[in-house]
């Protein structure tokens, strides 16, 4: 099956997923900024350049603007450098939030589109089913895998190239899909999920690298890293939850930075006996943040993330919390305590 046959087959269901409002606006707008969330991952900032690229096809002038830069694990993605943390000189005629809920997870990147003249259109791309988008123009579809995939049925109800710039675009969008279901581990896989894989395969997409390099390569700091912390696993709830965190001081003793914690809360969730997996980050001496993973007979994530302003989805979510590490454990264990009797009252 050819790669033109490919998204033929897919068009039908691409073009009845878009919502008709969200297509005329990317057919019709010329100038656009596009912001993904703070701390953007592989899949924030891989729906973000695509679509930049997608729309750049159509003639109009995109820029992506993070309130981050991206952590350097993501140099995998080929159009990283194209991602702005100034915002550019020019006025956008529309602004799109891509797998960002509201305008106040984006940090000052939110900020500044929020502060745009009530003019300019705002429009949002998101697959979390946590989403609390007050947008007037969005497409917010948590069956989606990734919100990449979502920009990948835009490029084909649009008929964009998806090969074009020698598979670029095509490896951009395959690195959010392949972070956000672990290399099609998760149960978020679906069968439109593989389909769109495989078409950005067959456009160009170098998967088993894009794998390889996001869960498979890691410098020697960070393996330090994590035996350092994981050395210091705890659990609560007769030990259905573990959880561990990372010090400032862990990250100088290992010469490590912090986006080097990557990886350790799936670690975390690996564990037979725990159906609930909590990792924190000290970031300051009133920061913190939470990521959590959990298994399909334990806790919605997103309800404990909830709890503290945070949200995500049903097996993975994270929040960040305003309090010094110590208390903001000690408040995330007495949630996820209160959450399972709540739910055994249910029951």
């Amino acid at each position: 099956m050819t790669l033109l046959t490919r998204t033929s087959a897919l068009h039908a269901e691409a073009s009845a997923a878009v919502p008709a409002e969200l297509l005329q606006l990317l057919q019709t707008t010329k100038r656009i900024w596009v912001i993904p969330h703070e701390r953007p991952d592989a899949d924030a900032l891989g729906a973000a350049l695509g679509l930049q690229s997608i729309l750049t096809q159509r003639g109009a002038e995109v820029a992506v603007f993070c309130a981050d830069a991206p952590a350097k694990v993501y140099d995998v993605i080929p159009t990283i450098d194209r991602v702005l943390t100034s915002p550019p000189e020019w006025t956008p005629d529309a602004v799109i939030l891509v797998d960002c809920g509201e305008a106040r997870r984006a940090g000052r990147a939110g900020a500044l589109m929020e502060a745009l003249p009530s003019s300019v259109t705002r429009a949002t791309i998101d697959h979390h089913v946590s989403n609390s988008s007050t947008s007037p123009l969005q497409w917010i579809d948590p069956t989606a895998a990734a919100t990449c995939e979502m920009i990948t049925l835009i490029a084909v109800a649009l008929g964009s190239d998806l090969a074009a710039e020698e598979g670029r675009l095509a490896a951009t969008l395959a690195a959010g899909i392949i972070m956000d279901t672990a290399t099609f581990q998760h149960s978020n896989t679906t069968p439109r999920t593989l389909q769109v894989a495989g078409l950005l395969l067959e456009a160009g997409a170098p998967i088993s690298e894009i794998s390889r390099r996001l869960y498979r390569s890691k410098p020697a700091t960070q393996v330090r890293l994590h035996a350092r912390v994981l050395d210091r696993i705890e659990t609560s709830d007769d030990g259905l939850t573990v959880w561990a965190a990372v010090l400032n001081s862990d990250l100088q003793q290992t010469n490590a930075q912090l986006e080097e914690t990557e990886g350790i809360v799936d670690t975390l969730a690996q564990i037979n006996e725990a159906d609930v997996a909590l990792f924190f980050k000290e970031e300051g001496a009133d920061s913190t943040r939470l990521s959590i993973r959990t298994k399909e007979q334990g806790l919605d994530a997103t309800k404990i993330a909830a709890l503290f302003g945070g949200g995500g989805h049903a097996r993975a979510a994270g929040a960040s919390i305003a309090a010094p590490l110590d208390d903001a454990v000690a408040a995330v264990l007495r949630g996820v305590t209160s959450l399972r009797t709540g739910r055994g009252t249910e029951s």
